[in-house]
């Protein structure tokens, strides 16, 4: 009996999984979109505070099972060090959205057979924990003051706190599981450690995600638990990409046919035209 040694090609027609160089305003209209409809789909999601309030003393209580509870103590750190804290709440606020457009960029510009696998697992990581959001609603530990917790954005007063009504207004606190602000980093540090070509840039890979896992712990804005939640989206994000195409989103997405044959149909006669009209 002969085994087929044909590996698996992926859910979508080969044709939608060819490389085409990706057209600029055709990607910012598409993050635009995406970015929108992430916004307000989050924003939809009751606010159960109740529920919410509840789920977060469940987690607290199986952390303390868990012996996992060790993010209380790194809380409570930061809270005695402002600069710390106000470094920490700075990263919070706005590396979790620069970085990532950054490493979009990049892959754009320099990375582009790998760029539209890369953005896939992107977005379906961020609508997977949008699902989350959803059927979890989870108070972050900086709401649950009954267990020690001390709210950094709050108390040093960090720009863009969502301790202000009107950025509170804006946004759910109760978006919590789990925590795209690792979703996200993840896939900042898998897409420059598996690109990147100089070794410092790879180690800032490894580093970033390390780095955010102790910023929401530090700044009481996350559990443990939920950074497990985002390390789980970010691979059922990767998994769906693989499922779409057959291939991992950091391989180089493959030439169209004509591509090896020195290009199409319609490129080799108008050459040839051109050709024949020089000669006559």
């Amino acid at each position: 009996m002969v085994r087929s040694t044909r590996r698996f090609q992926g859910l979508f027609p080969a044709k939608w999984l060819h490389h085409r160089q990706p057209r600029w305003w055709q990607e910012v209209a598409i993050i635009g979109f995406c970015y929108w409809l992430y916004s307000e789909v989050r924003n939809l999601v009751p606010e159960q505070q109740s529920i919410a309030l509840r789920h977060g003393r469940a987690v607290q209580h199986l952390q303390d099972l868990l012996h996992l509870n060790f993010e209380r103590s790194v809380n409570d750190f930061v809270a005695d060090h402002e600069p710390v804290a106000q470094v920490m709440d700075y990263y919070y606020a706005t590396l979790h959205f620069v970085v990532t457009i950054a490493v979009l960029v990049w892959l754009y510009r320099w990375h582009p057979r790998v760029y539209r696998g890369a953005r896939t697992v992107l977005f379906t990581t961020s609508v997977i924990a949008l699902v989350g959001f959803y059927l979890y609603p989870l108070a972050p530990p900086r709401l649950l003051p009954q267990f020690g917790y001390i709210d950094t954005l709050k108390v040093f007063h960090t720009w863009g706190s969502l301790a202000d009504p009107k950025v509170a207004a804006h946004s759910n606190q109760f978006a919590a599981m789990p925590s795209l602000h690792i979703g996200w980093a993840l896939w900042c540090g898998v897409a420059m450690m598996a690109c990147a070509s100089r070794a410092w840039v790879r180690l800032l890979g490894v580093l970033y995600p390390l780095a955010t896992s102790l910023v929401i712990v530090g700044t009481a804005n996350h559990f443990i638990i939920d950074a497990v939640g985002g390390v789980l989206v970010f691979l059922a994000g990767s998994v769906a990409q693989f499922l779409m195409s057959g291939r991992s989103a950091y391989t180089k997405a493959p030439h169209p046919p004509w591509h090896e044959h020195g290009g199409s149909w319609l490129r080799r006669l108008i050459t040839r035209n051109r050709h024949l009209h020089s000669i006559g």
